[in-house]
């Protein structure tokens, strides 16, 4: 695959090896901490090393989680800092991984610079059942409308609007919010939904 001249240095070479340039994506996972606990997370930067995630809870430095980001996979590491927004974690990946990884991180990179259009948008129809639970970043809960649905987002009916870029979870899946309306938002999921049984794990029976 041809990569742009200008594009991200993913790979150092010499005595900078250890060192990876951090690369700005926009992509969606959620992670582990050791006592069990999951929580939705958002990518803020991340290199063939390590990434830094927007997340509703932390863990500790030292502590050895494991991340899962969409288009990306599973990640194993351990977390170097914290801040009020989140953390950043350190992979524990072999060098075949980090290679895999930076081609990956590239092909993200460029597709960005060269604007590319995303993935076609699945159809969206209106749900048999409407009720929903919205499940917010702190953890509280409110009622909602699912006024449109499909296997990747939902068009939501809401008092409560959570900012753009957000994290939340509808029903049993967990999204992003991408648009503020003026009866609610809209939100795109964090992973493709089963075809023939995603309205059950959005909609409250």
């Amino acid at each position: 695959m041809a990569l742009l001249q200008e594009g991200p240095n993913l790979r150092p070479q010499g005595h900078e090896r250890r060192w990876f340039q951090r690369v700005r994506v926009n992509l969606l996972g959620r992670f582990i901490l050791p006592d069990r606990r999951e929580f939705p997370c958002q990518v803020q930067d991340m290199s063939p090393g390590g990434v830094a995630l927007v997340a509703p809870v932390s863990g500790r430095i030292g502590e050895r989680i494991v991340a899962y980001v969409d288009q990306l996979g599973r990640f194993e590491g351990t977390i170097v800092r914290t801040n009020p927004t989140g953390f950043a974690l350190a992979f524990a990946a072999t060098p075949r991984k980090r290679d895999k990884l930076a081609a990956q991180l590239t092909w993200l990179a460029n597709r960005y610079l060269l604007n590319l259009p995303q993935e076609r948008k699945h159809e969206r129809f209106v749900p048999r059942n409407s009720h929903a639970i919205l499940v917010l970043p702190a953890g509280t809960s409110a009622s909602c409308q699912v006024v449109q649905l499909s296997q990747s987002g939902a068009a939501v009916r809401s008092q409560v609007k959570p900012p753009v870029d957000s994290m939340v979870r509808l029903g049993k899946v967990e999204g992003r919010v991408v648009r503020i309306s003026d009866d609610g938002f809209a939100v795109e999921f964090t992973t493709l939904l089963d075809p023939n049984s995603f309205e059950e794990e959005v909609t409250s029976r």
